[in-house]
């Protein structure tokens, strides 16, 4: 890989892992635009790492207080803590990608296999899952923070992640559309779909990891090192400011930029 391919798909997956519009689609889509071969999975672990690193670094005081609630919780073996009841329901909500990850994983390394329906899934996805985010934002309350959410709220937004695994659907896209339509603010919507995605992108970097290590192609430790710093530092900013104007902007940027993607692939499909 060429330094220029690496600092673009950097971009690409730092700004889009955590915007609600699609990681794994756009890491399909920009090979494909730009006229480079399909990265490597390593590559893409990489990259996924460094935007792990990005929100565990941004959210590193909640993640502490959370851990020492959680424990304490296992002490006291009550939740009144708001921390320890937070950190339950972000363990709740990663059970349905434990149950559901395997299955979707293999429709996802077939459509890696086939990018031009990759493709065509990426297109409707992102018109798709982009109209319900548009609807959540509109007819959700917005009126509880993420403290609020129960182990029933926290099943159906892991329920929506689980399936956020193939392409164009968006994890964070998809996890905010949930807490929307439960009634949650943008910004607690966010910051628990960010929360979710260290347990999640931490599980899945790892199986991924164990698969490379079976593997016998030769790895190349400067692109993937190069790729997960870039990650690291584009998604930070993406956490930043994304969480700083969402509850002025809307969620109608993303849902017109996603409607547009999805219109322009079918169009070049076509």
């Amino acid at each position: 890989m060429d330094t220029l391919q690496i600092l673009l798909l950097s971009f690409v997956q730092g700004i889009t892992e955590f915007l609600p519009i699609s990681s794994s689609g756009h890491l399909i889509l920009t090979p494909l635009l730009f006229g480079y071969e399909l990265q490597s999975l390593a590559f893409d672990v990489a990259v996924h790492l460094g935007a792990l690193g990005a929100v565990m670094l941004y959210f590193r005081r909640e993640l502490v207080t959370m851990t020492l609630a959680v424990f304490g919780s296992l002490r006291t073996r009550s939740i009144a803590d708001p921390n320890a009841r937070l950190g339950w329901m972000i363990v709740i909500a990663t059970l349905p990608l434990v149950v559901l990850g395997l299955p979707l994983k293999l429709v996802l390394e077939f459509l890696r296999d086939d990018p031009t329906l990759a493709a065509w899934v990426i297109a409707a996805t992102s018109i798709g899952f982009g109209l319900l985010l548009w609807w959540g934002d509109a007819r959700g309350k917005r009126t509880r923070d993420e403290f609020s959410i129960d182990w029933r709220d926290a099943v159906v937004i892991g329920l929506m992640q689980a399936i956020a695994i193939i392409p164009g659907t968006s994890r964070s896209g998809i996890t905010i559309t949930a807490g929307l339509l439960l009634g949650l603010t943008r910004k607690a919507a966010s910051r628990f779909s960010f929360l979710l995605a260290i347990p999640t992108i931490l599980m899945a970097g790892g199986i991924e990891t164990l698969d490379l290590m079976k593997a016998s192609e030769p790895i190349d430790w400067f692109s993937l090192s190069l790729g997960a710093a870039l990650s690291f530092v584009f998604a930070y900013l993406a956490i930043h400011y994304f969480l700083k104007f969402i509850e002025r902007v809307s969620m109608l940027p993303f849902v017109i930029y996603r409607v547009l993607l999805g219109i322009l692939i079918l169009v070049l499909l076509w």
